[in-house]
């Protein structure tokens, strides 16, 4: 900063400078105006005694005119004697010796002024596109525009890290080996040289790599994979080797490559085949993992999210020699987590991390800081002191359902369609027996969505079954059968929309990739593929495909329709309910069927709170009407 200010002063001294003294020269040249005369004039002028005087340097003649005192100039011809003409005109005559001094400094430099200017400009264009993290230097394309950051940007340890206990427990012992290399080299053990961090986005990658160097008390340089691709060839191939170099200057350390699929993808793929300056890029960072050894202390840490599209060079032994799963917290992780955000917002004695863990399932660290963060926002927003449970519960539906929409202007024919609608989809998940619970139905635009009815698994699941599949397509359709049962076939609106495609989406993952058609058979016929080409489908298999899905989302609609005749009641009551109250939870719901609902209770009661479910959200009863 220094350097900038001391540059910028000087330049602003130097345009003073030269307009000064060019100033000064237009000051002198005005008080010293003379008039220019031919020579043929200035012989008259002598040879008729008008001339007093005339000093000669070189070929240069100045004097003053006889009376008026005049200054005048003339050019005196080359080989032209003008002392003999002179003579006896009376005219007084010098002579002097014209002046040989050299060039002055300034004048060079006044000269030389626009070149510099363009040199100046040229280094600061150059400056400017390799940005201001790339070495600093003119030509410093090649520079690593990996940050290092220290202590002073604050530092984090293991001890901000929950909910990921297993991958705390993989990167450990590389913060022990910084800090202790010995105390492994004395068996003979090897650190791995690199870490590669999967898992979803928002699930902590980069945290826990910023926690590893916390721990070790190291330095950790950062970058992401896109930084070392240009348009430039050979750019990113350069800034990999000066990468590694700052890392062995700077060791021991950590290089954090966030989003390293950027840069790591399968070779070959490209269109520029070995040539393109992506590959060359990827490259160059396998041959800079196998030149340094473990004993130097850099360690690699990479983030991804797409393991499957990295090239197997990159994460075979001797590079990233270990592959640290990151998945989604379960819900003792999401407590957690919970904990460690809640410690920096005032609680009121009725929030219970437990209950609000157990109520967001499938949730990330990255979104449950955004819980946290949009209930304290609440609870500023209505002049509270303390963020209450009931802050809690509303900033959960609006990160799950969005945010309420109460100004929007529906009319009752639109309002009733909605209740009826939404009442359609939750009699359906209430009579499936494989279906999940229901946690709130609302009539309450929120989002894109007109009404809502959010449905929570019971427990943490990783798999699902086709029964449960084809309860999810039952409730899919409750929608579309409750406005034809209750308006007629001609009143059914656009409102199911979002309800067939994401139906017609499951039921033809159902059919191309999970193998749950006999017809089709177990083969996987979906899109998306990696490092090889999908299979080809033939018209009578893509046929038998479409049949397939048409037969899975005709069986839901069967059945929803089954379901919705025989509980006719109980859609005409919980169409009314909704109409009134708005929002029901699944408590509520459970208690209307019963005869036994008083009304709504407030989220602060804790016996009246809705059921907080964990796992995977399903959201088949998500509407959005257009």
């Amino acid at each position: 900063m220094f350097g900038r200010n001391l540059v910028f002063w000087l330049g602003i001294g130097l345009i003073l400078l030269v307009l000064f003294n060019t100033l000064q020269g237009l000051q002198h040249k005005g008080a010293g105006t003379a008039q220019d005369l031919p020579y043929s004039g200035f012989m008259a002028e002598a040879q008729g005694g008008r001339i007093a005087n005339v000093t000669i340097v070189g070929d240069k003649a100045h004097g003053n005119f006889a009376g008026s005192g005049e200054a005048f100039t003339t050019m005196v011809p080359p080989y032209e004697n003008i002392v003999d003409r002179l003579q006896g005109t009376g005219v007084q005559i010098t002579a002097e010796e014209p002046k040989t001094g050299g060039i002055s400094l300034f004048d060079i430099f006044f000269n030389l002024l626009p070149v510099i200017l363009l040199i100046g400009f040229w280094f600061f264009m150059l400056r400017q596109m390799n940005g201001k993290g790339a070495g600093g230097g003119a030509m410093g394309f090649g520079k690593s525009r990996a940050r290092l950051l220290t202590e002073k940007q604050g530092k984090v340890t293991f001890q901000d890290v929950a909910g990921i206990d297993e991958a705390k427990q993989e990167l450990e012992e590389v913060g022990e080996f910084l800090k202790d290399p010995q105390k492994f080299q004395r068996l003979g053990g090897r650190i791995p040289k690199g870490a590669l961090l999967i898992g979803p986005p928002g699930t902590g990658k980069t945290l826990i790599a910023r926690a590893v160097a916390g721990e070790a008390g190291v330095p950790f340089f950062t970058i992401s994979g896109s930084d070392f691709v240009e348009m430039f060839v050979g750019v990113g191939a350069s800034r990999v080797r000066d990468m590694f170099e700052q890392g062995k200057k700077n060791a021991p350390c950590i290089i954090f490559i966030d989003e390293i699929d950027a840069v790591g993808r399968h070779r070959g793929a490209g269109y520029g085949g070995g040539n393109d300056e992506r590959e060359q890029t990827l490259n160059q960072l396998l041959v800079e993992m196998d030149g340094f050894e473990a004993s130097e202390g850099v360690i690699i840490l990479a983030a991804t999210n797409r393991p499957d599209v990295l090239d197997p060079a990159l994460l075979r032994p001797g590079r990233f020699d270990r592959q640290v799963t990151i998945p989604l917290p379960d819900v003792k992780g999401r407590e957690k987590i919970l904990d460690v955000h809640m410690k920096k917002v005032p609680l009121a004695g009725n929030v219970k991390p437990a209950v609000i863990a157990r109520g967001t399932p499938g949730f990330s660290g990255a979104e449950l800081a955004n819980l946290v963060n949009e209930a304290a926002l609440i609870a500023a927003r209505n002049n509270k002191r303390v963020v209450s449970m009931e802050e809690f519960e509303y900033a959960k539906d609006k990160v799950m359902m969005g945010a309420e929409r109460r100004s929007m202007a529906m009319n009752e024919e639109e309002k009733t369609l909605t209740a009826y609608h939404e009442a359609g989809h939750a009699i359906v998940s209430l009579n499936e027996p494989e279906s999940d619970p229901i946690h709130k139905a609302t009539i309450v635009p929120r989002g894109r969505a007109l009404g809502m009815v959010m449905r929570l698994p019971e427990g943490d699941r990783y798999t699902t079954s086709i029964d449960k599949l084809k309860a999810s397509l039952s409730v899919a359709m409750g929608g579309r059968v409750a406005e034809e049962l209750t308006f007629g076939s001609g009143k059914i609106t656009t409102g199911a929309s979002g309800d067939i495609k994401q139906a017609t989406d499951m039921a033809r993952r159902m059919v191309t990739e999970w193998g749950m058609s006999d017809e089709v058979g177990m083969v996987d016929y979906g899109d998306d593929h990696v490092g090889y080409r999908p299979p080809q489908i033939s018209t009578t298999t893509a046929s038998k495909i479409e049949q397939e899905v048409r037969r899975l989302i005709d069986e839901g609609y069967k059945r929803a329709k089954t379901i919705l005749t025989e509980k006719s009641k109980d859609l005409e009551a919980l169409a009314k309910a909704l109409l009134e109250y708005e929002s029901l939870s699944g408590d509520d719901i459970q208690a209307l069927l019963r005869g036994e609902y008083k009304g709504p209770v407030s989220a602060d009661d804790d016996t009246g709170a809705p059921p907080l479910r964990s796992s995977v959200p399903t959201t088949a009863g998500t509407k959005a009407y257009s």
